[in-house]
């Protein structure tokens, strides 16, 4: 009898374990699902499209996604392209940028998983917090500056369903995208 007990107590624990891990696993699955597709800017000098698009990197993380920034702003050419990394952390998910400096890399490029030490020694990362409907965080400020190819020290990101809104936390230069078809 006691030993029945004690199976059915772990059994237990086993089952509110996966529960919660799969929990962690949605939140950050959802967060990837929020930007997932593709995205055009409609704010003022911003022609810029994101593109998503879910990268198997391994079976341990099925959220990551590929990045790819294209078109231009304020007449500038942008090429961008690297990995989102998504990981439940309690209640917020993080996220980690991976830049590909070679803008030859895609998401179906053999290596759209591999990094160079440079690239892997730029990656940044940032905590978004549930918020409404999605989510909203900031950036770490310089820790990123190199990632992004950028002299903006520190951004805003919230993500709702259908739209992502960008801001130079220091000037409030604002960049607004909406997914297609929203």
């Amino acid at each position: 009898m006691r030993k029945t007990i004690i199976l059915a107590v772990l059994a237990a624990f086993v089952g509110a374990a996966s529960l919660v891990a799969q929990s962690g696993l949605d939140q950050a699955l959802e967060t990837a699902g929020l930007l997932s597709g593709t995205f055009h800017g409609n704010t003022p000098g911003n022609e810029l499209r994101l593109d998503l698009r879910p990268i198997q990197t391994d079976p341990e993380h099925p959220s990551d996604l590929f990045l790819e920034v294209t078109g231009k702003y304020q007449g500038d050419n942008v090429r961008r392209q690297g990995v989102l990394r998504f990981a439940t952390q309690g209640k917020s998910v993080y996220v980690g940028y991976v830049p590909h400096f070679d803008p030859t890399i895609t998401s179906l490029s053999a290596d759209a998983t591999r990094f160079s030490d440079a690239e892997a020694g730029a990656a940044c990362g940032f905590t978004l917090a549930r918020r409404g409907d999605g989510y909203a965080g900031e950036t770490s400020g310089a820790s990123c500056a190199f990632a992004l190819r950028s002299n903006i020290q520190k951004w805003s990101i919230e993500i709702e369903p259908g739209t992502i809104r960008l801001r130079d936390v220091r000037t409030g230069e604002t960049l607004r995208f909406r997914r297609d078809g929203t």
